[in-house]
């Protein structure tokens, strides 16, 4: 919606390392993009621009809501399963955020996002091997 030259390049550099990237490397991937986005949120929050502030908590909830469908709750077992309990938990508290215009709560959000994030950096290192 809001394309620059930039954005074309960005997203062109984005399809040729998911071609090339592991199932752990794709999620660190979204989680990138996740962090990106709930940081554009807020900074559109505070800048009291709430149209694009809407998007980016639309594009936050969609990487967040693939994060969970895409979990194998048989083979990943207990952690798969809170796995997909805090990205609930975060949709639900980023809903809240976006609705209260509530900083604070975004930067919450992200913080918990970005724990979960370093966990799958950490992961995706010891499957490069």
């Amino acid at each position: 919606m809001y394309d620059t030259g930039y954005d074309s390049y960005r997203q062109t550099e984005i399809t040729v390392k998911a071609a090339n990237a592991s199932p752990q490397q794709l999620v660190v991937m979204l989680m990138d993009g996740l962090m990106d986005e709930l940081d554009r949120a807020e900074g559109h929050m505070q800048a009291k621009n709430y149209v694009r502030k809407g998007d980016a908590i639309k594009k936050s909830m969609r990487i967040l809501s693939g994060l969970s469908v895409a979990l194998d709750l048989e083979q990943g077992g207990n952690l798969a399963t809170h796995l997909k309990q805090l990205y609930q938990f975060c949709g639900k508290r980023l809903m809240k955020a976006s609705i209260r215009n509530d900083v604070a709560e975004l930067q919450q959000v992200r913080k918990i996002l970005s724990e979960i994030r370093e966990g799958w950096v950490g992961f995706a290192r010891r499957h490069a091997s």
